[in-house]
């Protein structure tokens, strides 16, 4: 286990209070592309036939949480999986950043992928994403929290400590890495960045934590789901930084199609997440350093919830046209 000196903080009233007021608005926003007749927040599957797409090879990507190599080997026997139930070739696509993610989908080049949690939402309005799996442990509990986190001896103690200081964030997209420390520090401490502490973009988690490890950033905003599972490929060690805060639990990345996939083909590759036998893969070992072990369904309605208010409260809006 990796002991970390930290004061654990959870939601304040006042933040829970701005996120209830936002649900209120909190909605479908989908793009003039999309059509969502069944009111579930999610673009329908085309009803004209011609618009289905039936590719011989299927795109997958992973979400460029860390180095692409890495993870085209640990995805590689569940896409083999994924090759036998859809009779399809299939090609991990390694993305560098969300924004080529997100386009990729948008563009029609990216079949199926996993979105972070807080690019679920850019991909479902802007992108005809539909999420239905999301990974968790074998009890069926799953999420990971957003920390704060400062090298030893920084000299920030607290989040408090953060004005005058620079905070890392990952990218406007993600929610662990910038809408919902955004919407923290404004709500319960007053921190505006910018104009209170300093910001940066690593463009991804391990990059934050490998930044405030080598001290390039006072702090960061990471996903500690991430930072588990750097700890244990000893990618970073023990006492390599403190943690000052820690959030609610959020969903993980979601799982998903393009909306415009034959629904037969879509079945198949629904069906292939569900029956995959996690045991002796690459992506148990992977994903058991933070606890995962199977997917299980997920519906963007509901689960995402949480992160939808956490966007109104930032204000954030989807200008997909």
């Amino acid at each position: 286990m990796h002991t970390l000196s930290f004061s654990r903080t959870l939601l304040s009233a006042a933040v829970a209070g701005t996120f209830a007021l936002a649900a209120v608005t909190a909605s479908a926003d989908l793009s003039s592309r999309y059509v969502d007749n069944d009111g579930d927040m999610i673009a329908d599957v085309p009803s004209d036939e011609s618009q289905w797409v039936d590719p011989d090879t299927l795109v997958f990507a992973y979400t460029p949480v860390e180095d692409p190599a890495v993870y085209a080997d640990v995805w590689a026997s569940f896409l083999d999986h994924l090759s036998e139930a859809t009779g399809k070739n299939v090609q991990f696509f390694p993305v560098q950043s969300n924004a080529a993610q997100q386009e990729a989908l948008r563009a029609g080049r990216l079949h199926v992928a996993g979105f972070n949690t807080g690019g679920v939402p850019v991909a479902v309005n802007c992108g005809g994403f539909r999420p239905f799996a999301m990974m968790a442990a074998e009890d069926g509990s799953f999420g990971y929290e957003m920390e704060i986190i400062t090298y030893p001896d920084s000299g920030i103690e607290s989040v408090e400590d953060l004005a005058g200081r620079q905070l890392a964030f990952t990218s406007e997209t993600s929610n662990s890495g910038f809408r919902a420390p955004s919407a923290l520090l404004r709500s319960e401490y007053g921190l505006e960045a910018g104009e209170d502490f300093e910001t940066a973009f690593s463009g991804s988690h391990d990059n934050s934590i490998l930044g405030v490890v080598n001290k390039d950033y006072d702090a960061a905003a990471i996903a500690n789901s991430v930072a588990k599972r750097m700890l244990s490929r000893d990618v970073v060690s023990e006492g390599d930084y403190n943690v000052i805060y820690t959030s609610e639990t959020f969903p993980t990345t979601a799982y998903g199609l393009a909306n415009n996939l034959n629904p037969e083909l879509a079945q198949q590759i629904q069906d292939a997440f569900f029956s995959y036998d996690w045991e002796g893969s690459a992506l148990e070992a992977e994903f058991a350093n933070s606890g995962e072990a199977q997917f299980i369904p997920i519906t963007y309605q509901e689960n995402w919830s949480v992160i939808r208010t956490i966007a109104d409260a930032n204000g954030v809006t989807y200008d997909c046209d």
